[in-house]
């Protein structure tokens, strides 16, 4: 988020580069800076003859260095925004010729996205002397909360640490997924509002008491009757919960309780720094460590990986997801 503030005040101040390479795996940030491109560079007067937004699959590398090489018509200078640029991955080396000698008068914007480009090539090392290169990284999903609150405070809301964890579980790190949740969010409630499981159950359709968080919490309490309640409703309903994800879920808890088994420093910051968790859920790590030794871990550790198999017809073929659950928590209760 540093560097996308940074290529914003640049532009602010007046500091345009020629060539702008935006690519990544994570496509939020490339379509932000886009749209701001798009939105800010020229005002709307001189966005009629001198901005053009093409697409990769319907053009060319030539056809892009033949548009970039035009002159600004009554503007100091033009913009060339090339959307789907990853549609061009076969070709794109050939930029390398207008790179050495690009446009002084023209901004061109590559959204080059899903992928990148080696930065070890001469092209992307020249460009990034004459433009910017930046590559937008997924974010791993221990921090996607902070970015979620970050967020929000931004834009004048709150986000209680379960609507948070929610969030988080059922989307991923999938940016713009949770950005538009948080759109359709800000759209119903007053600025200044604090997001709470309510809200998220109401308005996103996760309820708030079957989801992934209330069933890693029941296990980490050892209560039975409500796991056992959670894996019915995601039987019944596993288009909503698939299995693959909540397994996943799971190992991940399990996996970090190993870990914290392991630490000598259990004070809640050093906890929540090693697990990368939030601190408000360091408790549920110490209470299930007391239900839960670390060979017992190890073993639920291996049990996921066995399930998680058996789901994908390995080693047993077409079981139901009940059975499964079933077999999962008496393994994990036993």
């Amino acid at each position: 988020m540093d560097e996308v503030l940074k290529i914003i005040n640049d532009i602010k101040a007046g500091n345009i580069k020629p060539i702008y390479f935006l690519m990544g795996e994570e496509p939020y940030y490339i379509d932000k800076l886009t749209e701001y491109f798009e939105e800010n560079i020229l005002s709307d007067d001189e966005k009629g003859f001198n901005q053009m937004v093409i697409y990769g699959r319907d053009t060319s590398v030539d056809e892009i260095v033949s548009n970039a090489k035009r002159y600004p018509m009554m503007a100091d200078r033009q913009v060339v925004i090339v959307k789907e640029a990853q549609e061009l991955a076969k070709t794109i080396d050939k930029i390398e010729s207008y790179i050495e000698n690009s446009q002084p008068t023209t901004v061109l914007v590559f959204a080059y996205k899903y992928k990148s480009i080696d930065k070890r090539k001469k092209w992307i090392k020249t460009l990034s002397k004459v433009g910017v290169v930046f590559e937008s990284h997924k974010l791993k999903e221990y921090k996607v909360g902070e970015w979620v609150k970050r967020v929000l405070q931004g834009r004048g809301y709150g986000i209680e640490p379960k609507a948070m964890q929610m969030l988080v579980e059922y989307l991923g790190n999938d940016l713009s997924r949770i950005a538009n949740e948080l759109t359709k969010l800000e759209i119903i409630l007053p600025k200044g509002s604090t997001i709470t499981p309510s809200h998220i159950e109401v308005n996103i359709g996760i309820s708030k008491d079957y989801n992934v968080f209330e069933l890693r919490k029941a296990l980490g309490d050892r209560d039975q009757f409500r796991a056992y309640q959670i894996v019915n409703y995601f039987a019944q309903n596993s288009k909503e919960n698939p299995m693959v994800v909540v397994i996943a879920q799971l190992f991940s808890f399990f996996s970090s309780l190993l870990k914290f088994h392991g630490l000598k420093d259990k004070s809640q910051g050093n906890v929540a720094k090693e697990l990368g968790v939030n601190p408000y859920f360091v408790g549920d790590y110490i209470t299930a460590s007391k239900n839960y030794p670390m060979k017992k871990v190890s073993g639920i550790v291996s049990t996921l990986r066995n399930i998680d198999g058996k789901s994908k017809g390995v080693g047993a073929a077409n079981l139901p997801e009940a059975d499964l659950y079933k077999e999962l928590l008496v393994k994990i209760f036993n």
